[in-house]
């Protein structure tokens, strides 16, 4: 079963300051576990993908009605400071182990070495449903 951990970032928890006021010895140390995680979970056959991603300032959104011109905006940009800072995709026997890979993500080291306890969503990733001619 696949499953995709999404990486939310919502300050306070573990983690109310943003990575980049942490000293550089703390974001080094937060990277290599990072690379640790995702290293262990190429060992055992369980990644399938994990990226982090841009801030929501550099992001899109792109809507279209299928016959005028697409529409592009800036943003989203929330009302508040949440936001989807990364995701893993793995592929696990069971959501115990799927939760027990987001237990392990949620305490990345932070500012001070502190765990961050980031909310980690887990999600099934469905497959197409078959239809019938």
């Amino acid at each position: 079963m696949r499953y995709m951990l999404l990486m939310n970032y919502e300050g306070g928890a573990g983690c109310d300051v943003p990575m980049s006021e942490w000293a550089p010895e703390d974001i080094a140390a937060h990277i290599e576990f990072q690379h640790a995680l995702g290293r262990e979970l190429t060992t055992t056959g369980e990644l399938v993908d994990g990226q982090g991603l841009a801030a929501p300032d550099a992001s899109r959104t792109v809507t279209w009605d299928g016959r005028n011109a697409p529409v592009v905006t800036d943003g989203p940009f929330a009302e508040s400071k949440e936001f989807l800072a990364g995701y893993w995709t793995v592929d696990v026997d069971s959501v115990e182990r799927a939760l027990e890979i987001a237990a392990k993500a949620s305490a990345a080291p932070g500012k001070g070495g502190v765990p961050i306890q980031q909310p980690i969503e887990v999600r099934q990733v469905m497959a197409a449903p078959t239809v019938e001619s």
